[in-house]
């Protein structure tokens, strides 16, 4: 299988630091695209209409888009205990986490076109301010939810691949105030999935 993936995409860390917590990251060929919404990548494209990374290349059926699908997918491959609980609560709450960090990529993404990437002109203040709400609301609740007595599952994952891109883009502090959280993510990122998938490079918007 190959992985199109961006060094600097919290969504496609996500899908690979899931792989190495599977153990069938060895399976995969990790390819390098630039995206942007503003720039075409054409490779990327031909394989998902939003022209969007994360992709997977399966070498017996279609191209499969999105991080959480993505994930679910490669749960399907890996002989081990299942990083996508089946039933109950348990899964529930993991998708739940994993909704969450979703978000707080979608808001640190957003929040960065309203104050680095966008001209200075064309930037809003009121939607800058709400997505800087958004983080802080959701580390709050994180700081609640977060339980590192649980088998790791995809909820952790999405959650610490989210707030290490939030540390990388300098982005509204998650560990001011939120002492449990912090502990968490402070050990989950010295897992060897962490330390073997580390971001870097910048958005190039053209």
């Amino acid at each position: 299988m190959k992985l199109l993936y961006q060094t600097h995409s919290p969504y496609a860390r996500k899908a690979l630091v899931f792989a190495y917590e599977a153990g069938i990251a060895t399976s995969l060929e990790v390819i390098h695209q630039e995206t942007s919404p503003t720039v075409k990548n054409a490779e990327v494209l031909a394989r998902n209409p939003l022209g969007k990374v994360p992709v997977l290349l399966r070498p017996d059926g279609d191209a499969i888009f999105d991080s959480d699908v993505i994930c679910a997918y490669l749960d399907t491959q890996h002989a081990g205990p299942r990083l996508i609980p089946q039933e109950g609560e348990a899964r529930w709450r993991a998708l739940r986490l994993q909704a969450a960090a979703q978000g707080v990529c979608d808001a640190g993404i957003a929040l960065r076109w309203e104050t680095v990437r966008r001209p200075a002109e064309l930037r809003y203040a009121p939607l800058r301010d709400g997505y800087t709400d958004k983080l802080l609301t959701t580390y709050e609740w994180l700081e609640q939810e977060i339980d590192g007595n649980e088998p790791v599952h995809v909820g952790h994952i999405a959650v610490a691949t989210a707030l290490s891109w939030i540390a990388f883009r300098d982005l509204p502090d998650f560990r001011d105030g939120h002492p449990r959280l912090v502990e968490w993510f402070d050990a989950f990122e010295r897992r060897e999935s962490m330390r073997w998938t580390p971001l870097s490079g910048e958005t190039r918007d053209r």
